[in-house]
């Protein structure tokens, strides 16, 4: 997948999760949705020319190239008797369900030691992840919300963010989970089921029957895919759901009554 679909999808995955994760306003939602769509990016850290590993210049740079390493290490020396023969850097060890929860682990335990300015920190990369996938329209939408969620619980607000530690190892798995099943839908599909041996294989590409798979960028996700989730996107919005039920009901009722008389 595109990262602008990638980060898409892990906006409406954030949206769709946040009330089962405990999120109770909208302020919250959207804070949580955005922080799932910019790690939603983040696999792709393993790829020198991703959005990830450009974000910081020479900082996620670094990151990119340690990554590399230690996936090829990885793969070096777990590959199965029928995997391929490449390098094991890109769609590899940050390509699986492990690497999600091990990275959603780590952000909710480094969040509950590092207090609220490691909080912050989490929250600040995954928006720039995300604004520079999607554009800068999330800029002021999220923070927006930050400002809400903190006026919301003055003077409170610090310890409200220590209170998310756990919310933002959720929505930091969840953001890389979903990048997985993103890719797992290509052409290429995505061995995130790692290290299940399946076939022989110890990172075995997980995808569905050739006619139900597109490819990365072309008319399909840019047609389709993308914008059905542009307009999922507004609809899991908290309220925008039942706003536009009651908006179809009460123009469907007043057609009914113009009938009527």
């Amino acid at each position: 997948m595109m990262g602008r679909t990638h980060a898409l999808t892990g906006w409406c995955a954030g949206l769709a999760v946040a009330p089962f994760a405990g999120v109770t306003t909208l302020a919250q939602a959207l804070v949580f949705a955005a922080t799932t769509a910019g790690f939603a990016l983040l696999p792709d850290l393993d790829h020198p020319g991703a959005r990830a590993s450009k974000l910081l210049g020479p900082l996620t740079g670094g990151l990119s190239w340690l990554l590399r390493k230690a996936s090829a290490g990885l793969y070096a020396v777990t590959k199965g008797p029928r995997d391929e023969r490449g390098k094991g850097t890109h769609r590899h060890l940050s390509h699986t369900v492990l690497f999600a929860v091990a990275l959603g682990f780590a952000a909710s335990a480094g969040t509950e030691a590092g207090g609220p300015w490691a909080v912050a920190g989490v929250v600040v990369f995954g928006l720039l992840l995300a604004e520079d996938a999607l554009g800068d329209w999330l800029l002021p939408v999220s923070g927006g919300a930050v400002v809400w969620w903190v006026y919301e619980n003055s003077p409170n607000a610090l310890a409200e963010l220590d209170a998310v530690t756990g919310l933002l190892g959720i929505a930091v798995a969840l953001g890389c989970f979903t990048h997985c099943l993103g890719d797992a839908v290509t052409e290429s599909g995505c061995p995130f089921l790692f290290p299940l041996p399946i076939a022989g294989e110890t990172w075995y590409e997980l995808r569905p029957p050739s006619w139900l798979r597109f490819r990365t960028g072309k008319g399909f996700e840019n047609g389709f895919v993308f914008p059905a989730f542009a307009v999922l996107a507004v609809l899991l919005i908290p309220g925008v759901w039942t706003a536009v039920v009651g908006f179809v009901q009460d123009v469907l009722g007043g057609t009914t009554v113009e009938a009527d008389s």
